[in-house]
């Protein structure tokens, strides 16, 4: 007998959202942690991790993190969907070599980067790149101007964004809550005195996902992460994953025992950052944000959540 596949109202889907994301409840628990179960945290903005670890943990001191940072126990780097986020050191060297194309294609579908890039052998550019960041914490404008010295002839200002093509950090003081800085980068492996992973796991990271976002579908997965191929990983789980419909009869797959409250569960008002990944890692953002509004993405301040609706 083939057993029903069960249907998940969205506001069933908001109540799982919330759960997994530490908005339901506050709870008493490291920030590095915490990093770490929502697989990084949006940190366009440098203080929106601060805001982002407040609205979820109990007790929460914002020198946890600044600490951390210093430490260089965590990072700010370019990740998913080609922004900066936040992660954990082991979760920097493990997923940046996962997203490599993702953040080549976001920066070779910019047109002045393309057409400059046209102009000049992009690989030994990255190369040269990579030895000057190695060598020493850079900006980009120093960056350009030692391109237009070695380039004379050639959009330097363009070309500087090749920077990006690396596995680079910004380093601190930015990002540090109390203090700032520029925007400064050097390469994540002479940061963290050690290279990244050298076979990481596309699987884990989905597993990951879906542990924090779920349920959800390939689309969901695409857009939180900019992946090509994520059916195709979802279908690989395929065996492993628990399967829904959503109200529009739409598949959704999920990881065993994840957290599924009931619809009626209480959801108390939270106020979110500026961005915030519970409102961005999902291809249909109708589990969060209400109908008719067509997406949040950030407008010089943070959502507060109503009933778990933006």
């Amino acid at each position: 007998m083939i057993r029903p596949v069960p249907a998940l109202t969205n506001r069933r889907l908001n109540r799982a959202l919330l759960a997994r994301q530490g908005l339901l409840r506050r709870r008493r628990v490291p920030p590095l942690r915490v990093a770490e179960q929502l697989v990084g945290m949006q940190a366009q903005e440098p203080r929106d991790p601060y805001v982002a670890l407040w609205t979820r943990i109990d007790g929460y001191r914002p020198d946890r993190l600044a600490g951390a940072l210093l430490a260089r126990e965590a990072v700010r780097m370019t990740l998913f969907r080609g922004t900066i986020h936040l992660v954990t050191a082991r979760d920097a060297l493990a997923i940046r070599p996962l997203l490599q194309h993702v953040v080549e294609r976001n920066f070779l579908a910019q047109g002045p980067f393309r057409r400059a890039a046209a102009t000049v052998d992009l690989e030994e550019l990255v190369a040269w790149y990579r030895t000057l960041l190695d060598e020493a914490p850079r900006t980009r404008a120093e960056l350009v101007r030692l391109t237009a010295e070695r380039y004379p002839d050639l959009d330097a200002g363009s070309l500087g964004y090749a920077m990006y093509l690396l596995p680079i950090v910004q380093i601190t003081p930015r990002g540090v809550w109390g203090r700032s800085g520029r925007a400064t980068q050097t390469t994540v492996e002479a940061w963290l005195g050690r290279p990244m992973d050298a076979d990481p796991d596309v699987d884990a990271l989905v597993r990951r996902y879906l542990a924090a976002f779920g349920p959800a579908t390939p689309a969901d997965v695409r857009a939180w992460s900019g992946l090509r191929g994520a059916r195709e990983i979802v279908d690989r789980l395929r065996p492993e994953l628990r399967t829904f419909h959503d109200e529009r009869g739409r598949e959704l797959l999920d990881v065993p025992r994840a957290p599924l409250p009931d619809e009626d569960t209480p959801a108390p008002v939270r106020f979110l950052p500026e961005y915030d990944n519970a409102l961005l890692a999902h291809a249909d953002r109708s589990r969060v944000i209400p109908a008719g509004i067509a997406q949040w993405t950030g407008v010089g301040w943070g959502p507060v959540l109503v009933d778990g609706s933006a």
